[in-house]
């Protein structure tokens, strides 16, 4: 029997799972957390609240909410939940790991971020998205007939975490620390917008574009100051 080169395989091919297991994923994952969710959306507005008004302390408080959420969604979805049907999660899930011991690391230290208060397109840019991540990426779901047992909560998932945090790392500064906590949710999101592609979901677009709106905002030109 012969088998085909690496070149002739589709994306489909290499798929592990079906649309419904795939939603079925998240609404296990919501039916064993609850009531997780209203405290997690409670913290995500917490945290907005920092990127409205951030001072010293509210963004370190930040950047531990963040390492927090990235190890739980690294331990509770990606090692416990997804990992079980698709085997590359097990190599996924300590990046997300790694990714929560940099942001905890930088939320210790007394310069490790900080975020701008003068109205700026990057700072737009970096609302947005996170905004976006809390209030908005739950309604994806139900809009895409999943209902809302399947919804993903940031905190609690890993689409709305991983745009949540390319919103944050789209305005931090210094931009060379920013630029290294960016690349890992870059990547999921761009990733993860593969896999829904594959599966005909209706909102593959979405973490791409957030992605493509947290370069914009890294490689928005910084304002001339005045001589």
């Amino acid at each position: 029997m012969g088998t085909s080169a690496w070149w002739t395989y589709r994306p489909e091919d290499l798929l592990m799972v079906s649309p419904r297991v795939y939603a079925r994923l998240f609404e296990l994952h919501n039916q064993a957390l609850w009531p997780a969710q209203p405290l997690a959306l409670a913290l995500g507005v917490v945290a907005l609240a920092v990127l409205l008004r951030p001072g010293p302390q509210g963004t370190r408080l930040l950047l531990m909410l963040l390492a927090v959420a990235w190890a739980f969604v690294a331990w509770a979805f990606l090692w416990q939940r997804y990992a079980p049907i698709h085997w590359g999660m097990a190599y996924v899930a300590p990046l997300f790991g790694l990714q929560a011991l940099l942001l905890a690391g930088l939320g210790t230290l007394r310069a490790g971020l900080h975020l701008p208060r003068r109205w700026s397109v990057p700072r737009g840019l970096g609302i947005g998205l996170f905004a976006y991540a809390l209030l908005l990426h739950p309604l994806v779901a139900p809009a895409a007939g999943r209902g809302f047992a399947g919804a993903e909560i940031l905190g609690l998932t890993p689409d709305p975490l991983a745009i949540a945090t390319l919103g944050v790392m789209a305005m931090a500064e210094p931009a060379r620390r920013a630029w290294a906590l960016l690349a890992l949710p870059a990547l999921w999101c761009l990733q993860s917008g593969l896999t829904l592609e594959t599966l005909g979901e209706p909102g593959a677009w979405l973490a791409p574009l957030a992605v493509a709106a947290a370069l914009a905002a890294r490689w928005w030109p910084a304002p001339a100051t005045l001589r």
